[in-house]
Order: structure tokens, then C-alpha cells, then sequence
């Protein structure tokens, strides 16, 4: 069974934190939360938690400082709350590291959304490397790597390249890569996809990986 994210609240309005925590939980997350303030960062390390939803305004603490010392020892994802619709409080917050920024008074459902987005967008950054015959390919960043040699795929060349990896030695199908690409075979010209693996061969040809790195298998798709 998958590990439920766990989401550690920093809100000093009682009301508000209580139903938050309680819409978490319904949405399947566990949740836990700070009532002494002057050690919130400290509290919020401890919780080892997959999320640190954060106040801006505490009793005896400034969540700025709080996002901060967070920020230090951890990259765990930070949702600055708060009342202030001053441009200079989200400037900074997100300038110390906050990954979002909701002001109050907020939907609970809409920062449920923005919760659930920065644990896809966390998720997505500790993709692995995936390598073949000396290339490197950071799925998070979308760059390939080749000796010293470093360069930016393109949405489309990095789905390519990432479902040809994933499926080293096996033939992948030119339908399988347009359902991966479009989410659907339909309606796509079929040298749309040529012409995206052809610039993908040059981006690779370019770092001095060999011509035969994607090999065509004609009539039904390419491998690596």
C-alpha cells in the first residue's frame, strides 16, 4: 500500500486548522500540527512531513523566519497561509523558499488542490536518473547528459527518450509513443512523430552519441 502523504499544519486560528486537518484526513492524508509557535521550524523537521503548510502570522513568531529556517534543513514543500495581500509578504515568502502562497480567506478545497500540486510537482523532482550505453537522462530536469556534455530536451524529445529508456532491449511502438506523447493516436499525422524523433537523434548526435543510439525497426517502432 502506498505511504499517505503526511501534511504538518502551522495555523494558530484553532477553527480554521481543525477543518483543514479534518478535509485532509478525509482526503486520505495523515496530518499533525504546532501549538507552540516558538519552536514551529523545529517542530515541523521533527514531523518528518511530506508537506508543512504554514501561517504567516503566529503568536510570538514570524513565519517568514519559520519558512526560513525550514528552508535551511529540508526541502520539504512549504504553502505559505496568510491574511496579507501585500505583493512584498508573497515576494518574500516565495523568495525564502515557500513553494506556494494562498491568502485567506481561502476555499478549503482549492488549497487542498495547491497542497496535492506541490506533493505531484516533489514527487516529480526525485525521479531517478535513467541511463544506457553512457547516457544520462534526469527525467526532473529534462536534460541529457553525454561525457561532459550536457543539453535541454524539449517536452516531446524527453517523452520520447523517457519511454524508450524505461523500455531498453524491447521495441517500442510508434502507437504506443503517440498515445505517451498525446494521449492518443488519433487524429495525429504520423510524420509528426518522425519529425519529433528526428530532432531528438540530432540533439543526442550533437552530445556524440552514435547514430545507431535509436535504432528504426520499420514497420513497428524503435529501440535503444
Amino acid at each position: 500500500m502506498a505511504k499517505m502523504a503526511h501534511i504538518y499544519v502551522i495555523e494558530d486560528d484553532t477553527a480554521l486548522r481543525d477543518e483543514l486537518e479534518r478535509l485532509l484526513e478525509l482526503q486520505g492524508f495523515t496530518t499533525a500540527h504546532c501549538e507552540d509557535f516558538s519552536c514551529a521550524a523545529a517542530r515541523a523537521l521533527q514531523a518528518n512531513a511530506d508537506c508543512v503548510v504554514l501561517d504567516l502570522k503566529l503568536p510570538g513568531a514570524d513565519g517568514h523566519q519559520v519558512c526560513r529556517d525550514i528552508r535551511a534543513k529540508s526541502a520539504v514543500p512549504i504553502i505559505m497561509l496568510t491574511s496579507s495581500e501585500n505583493e512584498f509578504d508573497e515576494v518574500m515568502a516565495l523568495g525564502l523558499g515557500a513553494d506556494d502562497y494562498v491568502t485567506k480567506p481561502y476555499r478549503p478545497a482549492t488549497l487542498i488542490a495547491r497542497i496535492q500540486g506541490v506533493l505531484r510537482r516533489s514527487s516529480a523532482s526525485a525521479l531517478p536518473v535513467l541511463e544506457h550505453d553512457g547516457l544520462q537522462l534526469d527525467e526532473a530536469s529534462g536534460t541529457v547528459i553525454f561525457g561532459s556534455k550536457r543539453a535541454e530536451l524539449t517536452r516531446n524529445e524527453l517523452r520520447i527518450l523517457q519511454l524508450l529508456m524505461r523500455n531498453a532491449g524491447q521495441v517500442v511502438s510508434r502507437q504506443q509513443l503517440m498515445v505517451h506523447l498525446w494521449e492518443s493516436d488519433s487524429f495525429i499525422d504520423d510524420n509528426t512523430l518522425t519529425v519529433n524523433i528526428n530532432r531528438l537523434r540530432r540533439v543526442l548526435s550533437d552530445l556524440g552519441v552514435g547514430e545507431e543510439f535509436i535504432k528504426t525497426r520499420r514497420g513497428i517502432g524503435y529501440v535503444i
